[in-house]
């Protein structure tokens, strides 16, 4: 009875044995996830990380998933995929505006202390706490280890993802906080201002002095931090981001867009006006853009150096003009009005792809095929549309869109002449 129990036990042992070589094989793509995941471990830790560390934040789980959530999120964010008077109203909304200015009256003199020592008015402070994180209320809830490690094994942003984990790493190393209470968006951010762990480690201060610096349960701290952040990149505090204005009717809309600065005074000279057709309440010197971001159909900014230093806290032009657009409800008081969709319907994200597509191999760019209408998207767009013989907005419509599905490499965009022949009588 007691060999046959051993025999038993030995089969059962050989039956798990083969089923997790079986488990290997038939998933191919974990053992090489995990192949992976070892390599970046050995990585971490010959760059100075802790042993421990790295054993305690894969103690439980090595956060493999054959589809993980965060990735697809990277593909579709909000800020690219939704038209931009969808984002700004699913932004900047009565409710968010309300509760805005009630923090801001609230905490005024927290914030004017912060300005005062950083020099960050209070409306962009409030601005960034209600669009990051709804005023405190939503940090989100995944692991930015979990995150950051699946996202630096999806090939779309691996470096900066990685580095983004290296990052979470000495945040471990240095304040022994337990991986699982590391929590924040989907891309690792954290915090009431979301700061990813490279802008934590380079920015992150202990504003109220308790020793700790804690961007979770400190708004001391969170506030004076994000500060911190705009102060050390440049931020002018007697700039506002900019305005909406007027267009004269002769506009060369090739002058839009990110790459195409004059003075305030000069594109008052072309025409540029308030949308009440006054002069443009800004210093004459300061150095302004203007942005299309629906195209020549849709409404027109101009903007300044603060905006492009919001875009660097977020890569998005329409992300950039929510926070503007918020800061200054809440501070001068006006009344909320939704933002009308544009006459022109932009593409969808496969055929914005498609446009990518063409562009270059039609003039050689290198711009990057993934379905998103970044600067150096719209800037390589105008050059299409000029040859089409289509206003140079940077806007990709369905006129676009015909255009490029009829052109013929040996006529361009020209429309063909049709055979004579055809025509004749018989």
């Amino acid at each position: 009875m007691k060999i046959k129990l051993t025999l038993t036990t030995f089969s059962f042992a050989l039956m798990v044995s083969c089923c997790a070589s079986s488990s290997v094989l038939q998933d191919p793509e974990h053992h090489t996830y995990t192949l992976w995941l070892n390599d970046l471990k050995a990585d971490m830790v010959s760059r100075g990380i802790s042993q421990t560390t790295i054993d305690k934040a894969y103690e439980k789980t090595d956060y493999y998933h054959p589809a993980p959530e965060v990735v697809r999120i990277d593909r579709k964010q909000a800020e690219f995929v939704l038209t931009s008077p969808e984002y700004l109203n699913r932004m900047v909304h009565p409710l968010r505006i309300k509760k805005g200015r009630e923090n801001y009256q609230k905490l005024y003199p927290l914030f004017k202390n912060i300005e005062d020592k950083y020099g960050v008015q209070p409306e962009y402070l409030v601005a960034f706490w209600g669009a990051e994180t709804n005023y405190g209320s939503n940090y989100g809830n995944f692991s930015v280890i979990g995150s950051l490690t699946q996202l630096s094994y999806d090939k779309r942003r691996a470096k900066f993802f990685r580095e983004q984990l290296y990052n979470a790493f000495k945040i471990l190393d240095q304040t022994q906080i337990e991986p699982e209470r590391m929590v924040g968006s989907w891309a690792g951010a954290m915090g009431h201002y979301q700061f990813i762990p490279s802008t934590f480690n380079a920015y992150a201060v202990d504003y109220n002095g308790d020793g700790k610096i804690d961007i979770w349960h400190s708004f001391e701290d969170a506030a004076a931090s994000a500060a911190n952040y705009l102060h050390s990149i440049g931020w002018n505090k007697d700039q506002p981001w900019g305005m909406e204005v007027s267009l004269p009717w002769n506009f060369d809309f090739a002058q839009s867009g990110k790459g195409h600065k004059k003075t305030v005074k000069e594109w008052q000279k072309i025409g540029v006006r308030t949308l009440g057709n006054k002069k443009l309440p800004l210093n004459s010197d300061w150095q302004a853009t203007i942005l299309l971001p629906d195209g020549r159909k849709g409404r027109a900014y101009l903007v300044l150096d603060n905006f492009w230093l919001i875009m660097k806290w977020n890569r998005s032009e329409n992300y950039a003009l929510a926070i503007g657009l918020l800061a200054d409800y809440i501070k001068t008081g006006k009344k909320w009005q939704a933002i009308q969709q544009a006459p022109a319907t932009r593409l969808k994200t496969d055929d914005i792809t498609k446009v990518q597509a063409f562009i270059n191999r039609l003039i050689g760019s290198n711009i990057a095929e993934d379905g998103k209408l970044g600067h150096q998207t719209r800037e390589e767009i105008k050059k299409v549309q000029a040859l089409a013989k289509l206003p140079a907005d940077g806007y990709p419509d369905y006129n676009l869109l015909n255009k490029i599905n009829n052109y013929n490499p040996e006529i361009g965009f020209a429309v063909p002449v049709p055979d004579r022949k055809l025509h004749k009588k018989r």
